[in-house]
């Protein structure tokens, strides 16, 4: 969902439902103290006839004076506070980021200014600066996407894991909490974790979890799994596999006497999630039970 609402705000376009949306961002007082500011200001009342009566009471003799007419004085600087706040406005709005953001079980594509393509995943969410993107193309990244890259000057990801730069390239990042992996399909990519940094040729992936860089195998065929509606895992903690499960089919996965750090290797279909619960079960040698939108995972001796 694409967000814009300040410049739509200034002007009276929001619509009603965008208004609540926007009033309640976090951003929303600093923007609405900032504009009854810029409202509430106005020049002083100058009384022509009394500076005039004043200027004839001066007894002037041999040097002219210069009258300071303080009135006119206090709107000079009330005009520049005026322009102050203008400017700034001005600057809000060509700084504010756009966003994209996708839910549980949902996917969506966007094409940047230099039509570069992302294509995010389920609970994802993207952030870059429009207006400065010829200047600086890097996009904030919470989440997985998938990146075709136009080529052109420096390209980065921002995540709080590290960061990824590249020229022009096609390569994925997932950037979730306690899992960070970058592959690159195409091209070179560059990644820095820890200020140490690491080059990725086409083919190769690099993959942080829980604060430690775990080696991983060759990604298979030109496109992440997940592209193709499938969800694949090598040697990844069980934990991160119930965790893909619930952002693909919007459901809550919980266990029962499972260890959910052993590693599983396998993968499951995103379309279909009785098929995909027996991809996770039958090779974890677990069981699972379904109750409305809840999993339950448990293990084989496990009362019910």
């Amino acid at each position: 969902m694409q967000e814009n609402y300040l410049a739509k705000w200034l002007s009276g376009e929001l619509t009603e439902k965008e208004q609540r949306e926007f009033e309640n961002s976090p951003e929303f007082a600093s923007y609405q103290r900032l504009k009854e500011a810029t409202s509430s200001l106005r020049a002083p009342d100058f009384d022509s006839e009394k500076a005039l009566q004043r200027l004839k009471d001066e007894h002037i003799e041999n040097a002219p004076k210069v009258i300071s007419l303080n009135p006119f004085k206090k709107f000079l600087r009330v005009a520049a506070v005026i322009a102050i706040l203008l400017a700034g406005s001005y600057f809000y709005v060509n700084t504010l980021n756009e966003k994209v953001t996708t839910e549980f079980a949902e996917r969506s594509e966007v094409v940047l200014p230099d039509n570069s393509e992302i294509f995010l995943n389920a609970d994802s969410q993207i952030s870059y600066n429009k207006k400065n993107w010829d200047n600086k193309r890097n996009v904030d990244l919470d989440g997985e996407a998938f990146f075709k890259v136009a080529k052109g000057k420096k390209f980065t990801v921002s995540t709080d894991h590290g960061t990824v730069a590249v020229l022009g390239t096609q390569f994925n990042v997932e950037n979730r909490k306690g899992f960070f992996e970058v592959t690159c399909y195409e091209g070179l990519v560059s990644v820095t974790h820890n200020n140490k940094e690491s080059k990725l040729p086409a083919g190769t992936s690099f993959l942080v979890i829980n604060g430690k860089i775990v080696s991983t195998g060759t990604p298979d065929g030109s496109l992440p799994s997940w592209m193709n509606n499938e969800s694949s895992f090598e040697s990844i903690p069980l934990k991160y596999v119930f965790a893909e499960l619930e952002r693909q089919f919007n459901v809550k996965v919980s266990s029962k006497n499972i260890d959910t750090n052993l590693l599983f290797t396998g993968s499951f279909n995103n379309t279909d999630l009785n098929m995909a619960l027996k991809s996770i079960s039958i090779p974890s040698q677990t069981h699972y039970k379904i109750d409305g939108d809840n999993v339950l995972f448990y293990a084989g001796n496990t009362p019910q």
